[in-house]
């Protein structure tokens, strides 16, 4: 009897752990359940995919989708939106919220509010503070958390830990891979004069080179002396590509796509404040040696640090225009925009984007196309032509840096638990997200 599933994709390119083979996916009861041919097979839901690439769900692990708190922005549903949208199947939401996600009820609230709401799988990291530190080992096993966030630089008051005391508080006693926004405060509160009203040019200036390197030198320095892991987000600088490359056995690197993608001068000429983000969009130096660390295996996940605010608020005169930009949704296109130019490989996209997260945090039965995993799929089309608009972002903030910008590779459908929830361009599901597990704290779920 030919065997019968929920869903079966025929005749993709299915890109994976042994290559980009054309084959057809079988899902049953949300996991993949067989590889291969199908052509004797049924399913309730048969989709044709011939010409297209199937990836692994793509994991989005930082973003910022303001709730609770400034869902004036964005909140959770509108971000998962965006990111479903852009072929992202899952996200790290980050814990600079009002209130701060730093308790188990801020956290359980959260999972709360995402659960069947979000249109993607979800975790929330926690927020590490001199105040929770020691309660962070039962906190960094809560269900649906990602682990622990911390901001050395950059934010306002119990989040920011930016002295070494408080580093090593928090480091001593958690043991799951905690994330740094890596940026020392003292030289940014020294450097502060530097900032030129009206030209966000002086932005890369007053945060420069040396305050992201000194912050990820003494970061590194504390997790050998405790033997914790750390992962440094968004590396702006070629010096901290070329320190973390020594330190490997410790750190864990994330780049993100605009990093990748713009440099300054030019960037901040013609988009002013909106490519205003933390730490900086450099110059062209130091995206090359971004490029490098890719190029090398250095860098092991992309993050997308999508952090959205609205055009009234990024038009406020620079310095008192905040920083960040919309970014969940344009990753698949602009990285696959990347591939297509040939600076890196689609194997390569895949393990950032995919393999990398899920192996760095121990997520389970995601991040491959693999028999008894979650069908989480993006499905892409490698030569369609786009133009990325304002009016296709579905994010709350309603633009995009990018805008106006012509990119090759475009994702076309995204697949959560073998459900469609976008194809074509159109949301095509109500919002099925669940809470991502983790391999180190399955007892605790």
């Amino acid at each position: 009897m030919a065997p019968i599933y929920d869903l079966i994709l025929k005749g993709a390119t299915v890109v994976n752990h042994d290559g980009a083979v054309e084959r057809d996916i079988g899902v049953t009861g949300g996991r993949i359940a067989e590889l291969g041919d199908l052509s004797q097979a049924s399913a309730a839901e048969v989709v044709a995919c011939r010409g297209l690439h199937i990836l692994p769900g793509v994991i989005d692990t930082q973003v910022h989708f303001r709730e609770p708190g400034m869902t004036h922005k964005e909140d959770l549903e509108s971000g998962s939106r965006s990111a479903v949208m852009g072929g992202v199947t899952a996200v790290f939401e980050m814990p600079n919220t009002n209130p701060l996600t730093i308790t188990a009820e801020a956290m359980a609230s959260k999972v709360a509010a995402g659960h069947h709401r979000m249109h993607c799988d979800f975790a929330f990291f926690i927020g590490g503070t001199r105040e929770n530190a020691q309660s962070l080992p039962e906190l960094e096993r809560l269900p649906g958390c990602a682990g622990v966030k911390v901001f050395m630089g950059s934010s306002t008051g119990s989040l920011l830990v930016e002295d070494d005391e408080g580093l090593d508080s928090i480091l001593k006693v958690i043991r799951r891979r905690a994330s740094f926004h890596s940026e020392d405060e003292y030289r940014l509160n020294e450097r502060k004069d530097l900032r030129i009203p009206g030209d966000p040019r002086s932005h890369p200036v007053w945060r420069d080179e040396v305050t992201a390197l000194r912050s990820t030198e003494r970061l590194v320095r504390s997790a050998r002396k405790y033997g914790a892991r750390v992962h440094v987000l968004h590396i702006t600088t070629a010096q901290e590509m070329d320190f973390l490359k020594e330190h490997k056995d410790v750190a864990s690197v994330e780049v993100t796509p605009h990093h990748l993608t713009l440099f300054a001068p030019d960037c901040y000429e013609r988009l002013g404040t909106l490519a205003q983000m933390n730490p900086p969009v450099r110059d062209a130096v130091h995206k090359a040696g971004i490029w490098r660390g890719v190029e090398q295996g250095i860098v092991d996940v992309l993050g997308s640090d999508h952090a959205p605010h609205t055009l009234e608020e990024k038009a406020k005169e620079y310095p008192a225009s905040p920083s960040g930009m919309t970014g969940v949704q344009t990753l698949v296109p602009l990285m696959l925009d990347h591939v297509n130019a040939g600076r890196l490989s689609l194997a390569r996209f895949v393990d950032l984007s995919s393999a990398g997260p899920a192996r760095l945090f121990g997520i389970a039965r995601k991040g491959r196309i693999a028999v008894g995993y979650d069908a989480d799929l993006t499905i892409v089309d490698l030569k369609r032509r786009e133009t990325i608009r304002n009016d296709w972002v579905a994010s709350r903030a309603g633009w995009t840096p990018y805008d106006g910008v012509a990119v090759t590779g475009w994702p076309v459908g995204t697949v959560l638990r073998g459900r469609r929830v976008m194809w074509n361009g159109e949301l095509v599901t109500p919002g099925q997200g669940e809470a991502v597990r983790f391999m180190e704290t399955l007892g605790a779920c």
